[in-house]
């Protein structure tokens, strides 16, 4: 009896199969663990993919915006350019009533004219990078607006009131105002005619308006 005993006792305590037990514990535990790993990664998958969807739609909602506020700096600009054009035409009606108030003895003008040359820049469009992000605004069309007047008048004095004439102009209040202190009326051209034995002197003088981008 005590001899059986002695033998069930060497087979517990046997290192060859505690080891076992013990292997097959850490197999159990090392299972477990990937198991909770590879859990937490399909968890953290899935909540990328939401995430990703996410940008995605604030990308998009992000790139709307930035198209919208293009189209209303557009449509702002070209209400400003309207603006302009309404309260900054040229009137030639205010040219004429000037002029007609603007007269020096043996002088008499022969011709008014008046014209518009018209200096047009297209549009060009923003610069984008591959994401779609502005790099440098573009720019909306425009023109340059050049208006000369040209006044053809008679001295038949026979020169001498020829400079008063252009002084006159460049004096008159109108002028003054609209060419500013930078331009001036030039006398382009002067020629001396006989009419009825008397000499007579034809001369043109030039305003140029400062120009305007419209």
């Amino acid at each position: 009896m005590a001899e059986s005993q002695a033998l069930e006792e060497m087979r517990r305590r046997d290192p060859v199969k505690r080891a076992i037990w013990g292997a097959v514990v850490i197999g159990a535990m090392v299972l477990g663990w990937s198991g909770y790993l590879q859990a937490r990664a399909v968890g953290a998958k899935v909540e990328l993919s939401h995430l990703e969807a996410t940008l995605r739609a604030h990308t998009n909602d992000f790139y709307q915006v930035l198209e919208n506020k293009r189209k209303l700096d557009d449509t702002n600009m070209k209400l400003i350019r309207l603006q302009q054009l309404a309260t900054n035409r040229f009137l030639n009606g205010t040219v004429l009533d000037a002029l007609q108030h603007t007269t020096v003895d043996e002088v008499q003008l022969i011709r008014a004219r008046i014209s518009h040359d018209y200096l047009v820049v297209e549009r060009t469009d923003n610069k984008t990078n591959s994401d779609g992000l502005i790099l440098s605004r573009g720019k909306p069309a425009s023109s340059t607006e050049k208006v000369t007047l040209t006044l053809d008048a008679r001295d038949n004095s026979g020169g001498e009131q020829t400079i008063k004439f252009r002084d006159a102009i460049a004096g008159c209040s109108y002028v003054r105002s609209v060419l500013g202190k930078t331009n001036e009326v030039k006398l382009t051209s002067s020629q001396t005619l006989v009419n009825e034995g008397k000499n007579v002197v034809q001369f043109t003088l030039e305003c140029r308006y400062p120009e305007k981008v419209r």
